[in-house]
């Protein structure tokens, strides 16, 4: 199965390749992507020399999804002797998240990403289909929802994130979900109402369904609004209420109905991207494809029958004169906002499940508070996590994963070791922002707010390449190269 997706997505990025005057390898090359080589290589992938350990230890991971699998084959590879235990409810849970947003646009089907966990699972890893419900680290030990109390000496938190829907009101009954989960309630509150999010993957293809339906409209002649949100909390692939916008923006373009459409982008932030450089050239995209925005914008409500969409609008004000700081005092001001829609795109709040946020191993903030750079638990020393769970700052992505999870490994076995921690992650993220059906703009960066291109190519600049990676290859990639621990 493996060599067959990557053997048809390699032949199809050289075909397209060859159009431009390009050979896979050269393009790759210029890419300087770090998983150029796998991509560049046989499809018989060769596992990276790795100086096994004989440390012996009972390594537990909650979380079968890419983090949690792919950091349970580099252990694998990594130790003479594993012991390790996978505690995941679905399945499912190793699907192809990037690929909400493509199915979203018409360009994937929910079956090019869909795939059976077991047929990623490390060889020797045992797995409990179940789900952690409660956590004691003073004793090692966590318990499932059956009442199994399974024991650890190290415990990985790689769990993801829930979708908070039911903090808007008007969702109340879509209550919390998780991307590869049921979405019965989601399919069931939205029914018609031309509200969808590509957060869930039977909500990408409502989302799909309902993209069809306002394009339809523009295209009979009728004036349409299409209303995109990015909520107040931190989520996974900060980039994704963009690209969904972006896509229907082409979509409406392709179908000759652009300019009856009103396109709006209502982020709770006051910018487009944490790093200026990429924040300047979404701006100048959203003004050459007439897309609108309005800054400092939360969804807290949305009314379905009568298509309306409410934003409590923030800002801050110059108040009096501080004579001994000298300066003006601000003051936070706020106002609701009600917007009309046709077409309403939902990116949810998200947080930590509350059986992981709410306990000994959370937060007041509802993530695992982990060291930055080495991943290590602040409290607890034989925890570690990893993925959109984790506290770490700009690492919500499968681009930071594929840093972080070798970061993990050598550092979970150099405390079984005791040794010091001396590997660190650098905030590596990259997030393939689509900008257009055939284009994509390469958003790489770290800590510093700062581009970190991996290539010498000007990084604000949307690229048929970057498409192609993004479409074909990312994908296989991912799959049999990050969870086989060696991409």
């Amino acid at each position: 199965m493996a060599n067959n997706e990557l053997e048809k997505a390699l032949d199809i990025l050289d075909s397209e390749l060859k159009k431009q005057g390009l050979s896979r390898r050269e393009a790759l090359k210029v890419a300087g992507l770090g998983s150029a080589a796998f991509l560049m290589g046989s499809t018989e992938v060769e596992a990276a020399t790795l100086n096994a350990s004989d440390v012996k230890a009972k390594i537990v991971i909650v979380g079968g999804g890419l983090s949690g699998v792919a950091t349970a084959a580099r252990l694998t590879n990594s130790l003479s002797n594993p012991d390790i235990t996978i505690i995941e409810p679905n399945p499912k849970s190793v699907s192809y998240q990037p690929g909400n947003t493509l199915i979203a646009s018409g360009i994937y089907t929910k079956a090019d990403i869909e795939f059976e966990s077991k047929d990623f699972t490390p060889k020797g890893t045992k797995v409990i289909q179940d789900k952690v419900v409660e956590f004691d680290p003073e004793n090692n030990i966590v318990v499932t929802s059956s009442g199994e109390k399974v024991s650890y000496d190290f415990l990985i938190i790689a769990a993801g994130l829930t979708l908070d829907f039911g903090r808007i009101k008007g969702l109340e009954a879509i209550g919390e979900l998780t991307t590869l989960g049921d979405a019965s309630s989601l399919l069931n509150t939205f029914k018609d109402s031309g509200v969808c999010s590509i957060y869930s993957v039977d909500g990408a293809v409502k989302t799909w369904e309902e993209m069809q339906k306002f394009i339809a409209k523009a295209k009979a002649g009728q004036k349409v609004k299409g209303v995109f949100t990015h909520p107040n909390t931190a989520i996974k692939c900060g980039g994704a209420p963009k690209k969904i916008m972006y896509l229907t923006n082409a979509r409406l373009v392709e179908s000759g109905a652009r300019d009856n459409a009103e396109l709006t982008f209502y982020p709770n932030g006051g910018t487009m991207f944490g790093v200026p450089e990429y924040h300047d050239a979404i701006v100048k995209q959203f003004e050459v494809r007439d897309m609108k925005w309005q800054y400092n914008h939360n969804l807290v409500a949305v009314d379905l029958e009568n298509k309306i969409a409410t934003f409590n609008h923030h800002w801050k004000e110059k108040g009096e004169w501080d004579k001994d700081l000298e300066e003006y005092a601000m003051i936070n001001k706020n106002e609701d906002v009600n917007v009309e829609f046709d077409f309403l795109h939902i990116t949810p709040p998200m947080k930590a499940p509350d059986e992981i946020g709410n306990s000994a191993v959370g937060s007041a903030k509802g993530f695992v508070p982990v060291n930055k750079e080495t991943l290590q638990h602040v409290k607890y020393k034989n925890i570690f996590s990893i993925g959109d769970i984790a506290a770490v700052p700009m690492g919500k992505t499968g681009g930071s994963v594929r840093k972080q999870y070798k970061v993990l490994v050598d550092n979970l076995i150099s405390t079984m070791e005791g040794k010091p921690l001396t590997s660190k992650y650098e905030g590596y993220t990259v997030c393939p922002l689509i900008t257009d059906i055939g284009k994509v703009m390469l958003a790489e960066f770290d800590w510093s707010k700062k581009p970190t291109p991996s290539f010498p190519l000007d990084p604000i600049q949307e690229r048929y390449i970057w498409w192609l990676l993004k479409v074909y290859a990312l994908k296989p990639m991912t799959m049999y190269g990050m969870l086989s621990g060696r991409a």
